[in-house]
Parts: C-alpha cells; structure tokens; sequence
C-alpha cells in the first residue's frame, strides 16, 4: 500500500495488514455452523477470503469471529497457521468488529484492507488495483455497478472523489437510485481507520456501528477517499443456501473457462468440478463426471476418465486415470502410470510406466517403475492398530488377487502366483506362492445344498 513521508510525499510501502470479517451467525442458512465455512469448491468460504488475503503478501492476517468462534479458529489455522483470530462478542456492526482487530493492530504502521469470509471471490486483479488506488488516496472503497441494486449501499461520488456511503435503510431515493454499490471491501492507513472507527455512531436505521460511516468522517478530517470498480460478480455474497450454490455454479463454471483457455480438453465441462485449488496442465484430458478435490495437481498430456475421484494426489505427464478410479491424499504418480477402473491409491508412490488395472486397492505402498498389479490385488496396509508399508521393486508381476500383507516388499522382476497370500518378502525374480492346496470333494456339493434347504425350512415353520 502506501504511507506519507515526513515531506509529506506519499511513497508505497508493502506494509499491509488483512482484516477479515466472520462473525456473523448466518441466520438464513438456517444452519448450526458458521456461515463462513460454508463449502465452496469443498472448502469453507472462509478459506477463499484468506486466499485472497494471502495475495497481498500480509504482514499480519486477523478474522474477527463470534458465532461458532472455536470452529471458526480451528478453521482459520488450517488455511493460515500464522493468522490471528479476535473475538467479537457482540455483533454491533461492521466498525465494531473491525475495532476488535485494535487489540492486535493498534500499533501497526501500515495498511489495513477489510475483507470479507462471506464475499469469497475478491480477485488478485481487484486487491492491486486497491493498493494502486491507495498512492492518490487517503481511503480506498471497492464498488461494483449493480443489475439491481436491491438493498446494497450506495456510492455518492462527486468526479473522482467518494463523498460518502449510505446504507439503503437511510438513503434518499435519490441515493437509491445510484447503481454504483458497496462491496464492503476498504483500505486505509491502519492508524487512521482507528481514528475514524472511534467517531463513529449508531444512530441510523439498524442502531449498528458501520464501518462506512467512515468515508464522511475521513473527509470531515480534510482526508482523501476514492472508490475502486470491480466486476459485479467479484462481490457475491453468501447469506442462503440458494446464494451458496449460486456462488458454487459461479465458482465452478469460471475454473471450467480458465481450464479450457489453459489448454485442458473437458468433454463435458458442465459434469466436471474443481476445487479452489486444483491445477492442470495442457493437453490434459478431463472425461464426464470427474470431481477434483482439494490439493491436486495434473501435468500435462494426462488422461483423467469418466467418474473418476482425485484428492490430494500428483499425477504427472501422460498418466491415465479411470474410468470409476480414486486417489486418495498422498498419492503420487509418476510419468506413463496408468490407474484403471474401480482402483483405489492411497499414500502410495508408483514408479514410471506401472500399471494399476483393475479392482485393486494400494495403500501405504512403493511401487517401482514398469510393474504391473493384477485385477483385485490389496495392500494390506493395517493391522487394526498401525499402518505398515508394502514395497514393490522394477518390473514386478503381481498375480489377480494376491494379498500383500504389509510390511512385505517384492524385490525387482520378483512374481506372485494368481490367489496368494503374501506375508514374507519376495526375493529378486523369485516366483512366490502362497495358497492352499484345492481339494475336491465328490457329491459334496449336493449334500451341503440338502442340508442348508432343510435347515431354513425349519427356521420358516418355527417363525411362521
């Protein structure tokens, strides 16, 4: 942002502080969770607003909580151990809760920017053209043109100036007829947002502290205030189960564009869905009814087919995944890899050109490069208590239906025998069977089938 010199030059400066508000209950979500984590793209709104918080590259990150305030910090570490989180114990207003940030701001020599968990999609673009607008102004409110200005505040400009915001509750017809609306979003000197959050008052239609109130008292104090135009559709609110998933198509259907532009085939964009992270590369092609979601990244010219599920995996160049496949977190590919249909990953690395092809399950596994794993082979990687490891070496044949019985390592162009059970580890190119013997017994069959057939007759007489 900016600060003044002694001179009184303004000069930028990259101090900047991130105030984020989620203190509110969200009473029409008609929810016992906080509104701001509710999901979009499977993570908490909140953790799109610190996303966007986390652009500015902060000196300090502060959310200012109430309703559901302990699950609001659990949250807040997971997306930003460093942030800070206040308490607002009464929800007075928006200056109010900004105030609460004091305790922990009070002495900061740089920037406030005042975000929102409930206005999740805030673009990099917009937050720099803030802090651009901040070098020719003293206060720096975004605003957006509105279809239909509804029940937003209003924007009252003179030129390029802000003179002040009026909530719609207290605005003239006049004043509800201008089109240009408050996002909520303001930047300003963190020591003179204090000052003019101190001014002010209550007095108005609702009885709370606004935090736009501060426009009129900053230009009472001979001080500068200009707003910044964003999109309308940077500035969506959530406060409903409707808006949530109007917020999600929105979500969704701008990562389908920004996917296909970088190059990525998506035969059905409409079936397909991201998270607020995912990341692939070009040339890849995305099949129907994928679902990606958090912390995945695809390389280039890779093939993810129809219904399949990914979470928290790699996947690199040329690897085929699916159809009906699922990664699970810790699940690392490498180049050529081929998962099929109905496999699980989970934790596990599988080496250059290995094949998963079938019904099988890998989990807390090595797998080395050019093996292959037969139709329905499971890692088992848990003995009820602990999770144990299963490796397996280079050009590795692994028989339809073995069980790996971990810890258990297969050594380079070792095989196992279709059925077995594997407990002991496999020496290179060793051949390892591990079943019991078959043993046919002549009429058997029909005599079982007598007795169960006379067995559940009875039970029926007894119970009828």
């Amino acid at each position: 942002m900016v600060k003044t010199a002694s001179n009184g030059i303004k000069e930028y400066s990259m101090g900047i502080a991130v105030v984020i508000l989620a203190a509110g209950k969200g009473t029409r979500m008609n929810s016992d969770l906080p509104k701001v984590l509710h999901p979009i793209a499977q993570v908490p709104m909140l953790a799109h607003a610190i996303k966007s918080a986390q652009a500015t590259d902060p000196d300090h990150i502060v959310v200012v909580a109430g309703h559901g305030a302990d699950t609001v910090r659990k949250a807040t570490a997971e997306y930003a151990p460093d942030a800070q989180v206040v308490l607002q114990e009464e929800q007075l207003g928006t200056s109010h809760a900004v105030a609460q940030a004091k305790a922990v701001l009070g002495d900061y020599d740089g920037d406030i920017l005042v975000l929102y968990g409930d206005t999740p999609f805030i673009s990099d673009q917009t937050i720099a053209d803030i802090a651009t607008a901040r070098a020719n102004a003293d206060l720096v409110v975004l605003g957006f043109h509105a279809a239909d200005p509804g029940r937003y505040g209003r924007l009252v400009t003179d030129g390029d100036t802000l003179e002040k915001i009026v909530e719609y509750k207290d605005a003239s017809a006049e004043e509800r007829a201008i089109t240009l609306c408050n996002s909520g979003v303001m930047a300003a000197r963190a020591a003179d947002m204090f000052d003019w959050i101190d001014a002010t008052g209550n007095e108005n239609a609702s009885g709370e502290y606004y935090l736009t109130d501060c426009v009129e008292i900053a230009r009472a104090r001979d001080k500068t205030a200009s707003c910044v135009i964003c999109d309308e559709a940077e500035t969506l609110g959530v406060n409903s189960r409707a808006q949530l998933a109007e917020a999600e198509a929105a979500f969704q259907s701008r990562a389908r564009a920004e996917a296909m532009e970088n190059g990525v085939t998506l035969y059905a964009p409409d079936t397909v869905h991201f998270a607020y992270d995912t990341v692939i590369g070009r040339d890849t092609v995305v099949e129907q009814n994928v679902v990606f979601a958090p912390g995945v990244t695809v390389e280039s010219g890779a093939t993810i087919r129809a219904f399949s599920h990914l979470e928290g995996c790699h996947i690199a160049r040329g690897g085929i995944i699916g159809p009906y496949a699922r990664l699970r977190p810790g699940a690392e590919l490498s180049e050529d890899v081929r998962i099929g249909n109905f496999v699980e990953v989970k934790n596990a690395l599988i080496g250059e050109g290995s094949k998963v092809n079938h019904l099988s399950y890998v989990g807390d596994a090595e797998i080395g490069s050019g093996s292959n794993i037969g139709a329905g082979t499971i890692t088992c990687n848990y003995d009820g208590v602990m999770k144990h490891k299963t490796t397996i070496g280079n050009d590795v044949f692994v028989g339809s239906n073995t069980l790996l019985v971990a810890p258990v390592t297969l050594g380079d162009k070792s095989m196992t025998a279709t059925g077995a059970v594997i407990t002991k580890d496999v020496e290179a190119e060793a051949l390892a069977i591990a079943r019991v013997d078959q043993v046919n017994k002549p009429r058997m069959a029909v005599k079982l089938f007598d007795i169960l057939t006379k067995r559940k007759a009875k039970r029926n007489s007894e119970t009828s």
